[in-house]
């Protein structure tokens, strides 16, 4: 429902990204938020040269470099196509003109926002347990449609594992 009144309301951009593609590097300022269309994003950062992925976004999804989108400032995030990838993209004015532009607009941002900060303190808690069969559990039941998906070395990385140890608690 949130979705498709998102659709039908807000003025949207199509963006086609290729593999492998940015749609935002570290450093940079996005106020955009984007509606995955149709095939899949990583949003990550860089520590110490390795990469660490927090958050995907596939088929259905919105996806926003949050920090950024809110404060107007640059972001360490990057988002990056895992595979070729249709977004939907509306500016942070254009947003905000439809959500202001009624009670239950407002409503509903409230509700996005609310499910965002859930989503958020569900990954805070998955990274605080030790156990990668816990990590791996937690993440399937809440987000089974993210194994298909998303490649398992990403996965891997998301649940803070080896993509071996991955393949061996998928198989148990």
């Amino acid at each position: 429902m949130i979705l498709e009144l998102l659709q039908t309301q807000l003025s949207w951009q199509t963006k086609e990204l290729k593999r492998n593609e940015f749609l935002k590097t570290s450093g940079t300022t996005d106020t955009n938020i984007y509606f995955v269309e149709e095939g899949s994003v990583r949003i990550f950062i860089v520590d110490e040269d390795e990469e660490r992925i927090i958050r995907f976004g596939y088929q259905g999804n919105i996806i926003v470099s949050l920090d950024s989108f809110l404060s107007g400032k640059p972001s360490e995030f990057y988002i990056q196509a895992i595979k070729a990838s249709t977004v939907k993209m509306a500016s942070k004015k254009d947003f905000y003109e439809f959500i202001n532009s009624s009670n239950e607009n407002l409503k509903l941002w409230n509700s996005i926002l609310e499910d965002l900060v859930l989503q958020q303190m569900e990954r805070e808690k998955d990274l605080l347990y030790s156990s990668p069969k816990i990590r791996y559990e937690r993440v399937l039941k809440r987000s089974p449609k993210l194994f298909q998906e998303i490649p398992n070395k990403y996965i891997a990385n998301y649940l803070r594992m080896s993509p071996e140890t991955l393949s061996r608690l998928k198989k148990s």
